[in-house]
């Protein structure tokens, strides 16, 4: 069959070539554990894994391995339709120097830049994430105007209510005790009976409210007496005062003529 009539290996985005590979280096690390298991020290304590002489010659032959099993492999891949634009950027995470199957205590792992093809789809949902960002700081920004006054008139209308309810509730009780009052007051009277005397003492409330009533009608007759008799009292100090001056000034006129 002629060679370029055969298909690739389709895959849909670089991730997917990434978890390949990832996990063809999982695997070959868990068997690798699981048929070499670290050594020891004397003192129980599991010796470093530069000690460990066959268990790297092991992992630098499965290293190679998977690098030439993926540089042969790559070629006949696609992303989306695509070739792989740059297959030296993931040979490079097979290489044993810069990320070796097991990573010794205490040493980082070389960072690697990695880019990926442009993505509309990403894009738009950056766009409309901004786009609903930009709408929650617009709807937070008109709460922060709203909600104050919003709650304050509502605050005022409850405290209004409450207000009117404890003013009725008072009212009614006054009113309670007042009809209570009453009728006890009546009920107390009614009890007591007819008082001694007390045509005496009908009486002579009469006469002082008759005596109240004269007083009444003649209080503005006494008041416009005793107005008018003020007021000739202030004229008859007056001239009794003026007299006497006129008669000392009068005496001391003729005794100069003297």
């Amino acid at each position: 069959m002629d060679e370029a009539a055969q298909r690739h290996i389709e895959l849909q985005s670089p991730e997917d070539l990434l978890y390949l590979i990832n996990n063809v280096r999982r695997a070959a690390a868990d068997s690798i554990n699981a048929a070499f298991p670290p050594v020891l020290n004397d003192d129980g304590t599991a010796a470093p894994p530069e000690e460990d002489e066959l268990r790297n010659q092991i992992e630098k032959l499965v290293n190679d391995y998977i690098t030439k099993t993926f540089t042969l492999a790559l070629p006949n891949l696609t992303i989306n339709g695509l070739t792989i634009p740059d297959p030296a950027s993931y040979l490079d995470s097979l290489d044993p120097a810069s990320s070796p199957l097991t990573t010794s205590p205490g040493k980082k792992p070389k960072e690697r830049i990695e880019y990926e093809p442009f993505d509309g789809r990403k894009r738009d949902k950056i766009e409309q994430l901004v786009s609903e960002e930009e709408d929650l700081l617009r709807s937070i920004a008109q709460l922060k105007r709203k909600v104050p006054k919003i709650t304050a008139t509502k605050w005022a209308e409850a405290t209004k209510q409450e207000i009117e309810s404890d003013d009725l509730a008072q009212q009614k009780v006054i009113t309670k005790a007042r009809q209570d009052g009453k009728e006890s007051g009546k009920k107390a009277l009614e009890g007591m009976g007819e008082m001694e005397r007390q045509e005496g003492v009908e009486t002579r409330f009469k006469e002082a409210v008759e005596a109240l009533g004269r007083l009444k009608r003649d209080m503005p007759v006494v008041v416009a007496k005793m107005e008018r008799a003020r007021v000739a009292g202030r004229y008859v100090t007056r001239s009794t005062t003026a007299a006497a001056v006129a008669a000392a000034a009068g005496g001391g006129r003729v005794g100069a003529s003297k």
